[in-house]
């Protein structure tokens, strides 16, 4: 995880917060260090993660994890971490070799819907019938939901799958559900707009990674805005965005106030 991030979000893994449904939304840029971020920092937290994975292999999220001091290797072999590999299972069910109850039955023609899906996340957060004690509230990641719309779905059911996970880990398990979607950020995806603003919506936290409007910068990678969303009666006193420049590094973020850089404004 990054320490700047959890210091501009008031975050911390010793106290996550819980029921929160939380937006990651790139517009064209890279914004999968918040992925890594959320990922390190709720494992560092104790919590019972599920991944769904859609973007890259497994492998290549557990390298930036080490680079975080996070073994996702580690976590998988003691339980805690849940980790779907949609690249492999994908193939897989391409191929044949997936077993019949494949969380993604659209990829060879069944059922046009989630909902495997949200059982695949439901098996893997709810705790067991014998549980003792005070169980860790649950994450569950995706990356990203963009690609399945590319895969052929509609916006209407990957927003009920987020329904059905915001309901089973949300509200059930007092979780958090963390989403990465892109923005094309011209208007000319229709349906990749209508998935990303309804989420909008729904989120009670959304980050927001930008590209700069002047291009390419050394010292400059991009631009993040957060926005905290609070119930429609609260309006008052929703916070105001918050908006920041941001370097990536090696193993870190670091981030400042717009003009603030060493490139000067």
């Amino acid at each position: 995880m990054f320490p700047e991030l959890n210091n501009l979000l008031d975050a911390s893994p010793d106290k996550p917060e819980e029921g929160t449904l939380t937006l990651l939304c790139d517009v064209k840029t890279d914004g999968s260090f918040l992925v890594h971020h959320f990922l390190s920092f709720y494992l560092r937290a104790g919590c019972k993660v599920c991944f769904v994975a859609l973007l890259q292999s497994f492998s290549h999220y557990n390298i930036v994890a080490q680079k975080l001091g996070v073994s996702l290797a580690a976590a998988k072999e003691r339980g805690q971490l849940v980790f779907f590999e949609g690249l492999k299972s994908t193939a897989g069910a391409l191929s044949g070799s997936e077993e019949p109850s494949h969380p993604l039955p659209f990829i060879r023609g069944g059922s046009r819907d989630l909902r495997p899906l949200s059982d695949f996340v439901r098996r893997a957060l709810m705790p067991p019938d014998d549980a003792t004690g005070s169980p860790s509230r649950p994450a569950l990641l995706v990356d990203d939901l963009s690609v399945l719309l590319s895969l052929g779905l509609a916006p209407v059911a990957v927003l009920d799958f987020i329904h059905s996970c915001r309901v089973t880990v949300c509200r059930r398990l007092k979780g958090n559900v963390v989403v990465l979607a892109h923005d094309g950020g011209d208007g000319e995806d229709e349906e990749n707009d209508l998935l990303v603003n309804a989420l909008g919506h729904q989120s009670g936290l959304i980050l927001r990674a930008e590209g700069l409007a002047t291009g390419f910068c050394e010292d400059v990678h991009g631009q993040l805005t957060i926005r905290r969303r609070g119930p429609p009666w609260l309006k008052a006193k929703r916070e105001p965005l918050q908006i920041y420049q941001y370097k990536i590094q090696d193993k870190s973020v670091s981030f400042f106030a717009r003009g603030m850089s060493a490139a000067g404004p």
